[in-house]
């Protein structure tokens, strides 16, 4: 199965929207392989922002990741990175559809409200940037056999 990288931001936890985001996952189908808060420092912020750190509006992105702690979770599903990236939706909130994360709760292109890997590549990387191997957990759920079908099941065991 594959794995992917969400980042719950300072802004969704400031505003109470954690419970509402894992909730949308889960009730997606797709499993939690890690879940954890942390802080991300200036290093941290620097890393994971690098492709961003010369536009004019990184200071105001690491301020805004550095507001509070977030929630990096590792989610594991059938082609995750691209279910997530669709119930996530366009990065600038306005533009999200409805029914999206980001349409449903945001306005902004800052305060977006979740970070989601855009790539099975950058999933890797992202993961092993925010979790260690020991913080990732493989496991039966208990109801796979009822979120997918046929041989898409095989995948799980």
């Amino acid at each position: 199965m594959e794995k992917t990288l969400i980042l719950i931001k300072p802004n969704a936890i400031q505003r109470g929207l954690t419970g509402d985001i894992i909730t949308r996952f889960e009730r997606k189908g797709l499993r939690f392989a890690g879940i954890k808060m942390l802080f991300m420092d200036d290093e941290l912020v620097a890393e994971h922002y690098s492709h961003l750190k010369d536009r004019p509006f990184f200071p105001y992105l690491k301020a805004s990741m550095q507001a509070s702690p977030l929630i990096a979770c590792c989610l594991e599903g059938a082609e995750a990175v691209e279910t997530v990236r669709l119930m996530v939706g366009a990065t600038n909130s306005r533009k999200a559809l409805p029914g999206t994360i980001r349409g449903d709760f945001s306005m902004s292109g800052e305060q977006n409200v979740v970070h989601a890997s855009d790539s099975v590549e950058n999933a890797l990387v992202e993961i092993n940037r925010f979790f260690k191997p020991e913080e990732l957990f493989d496991y039966q759920s208990a109801v796979t056999c009822f979120e997918y079908g046929g041989e898409e099941t095989l995948k799980f065991k």
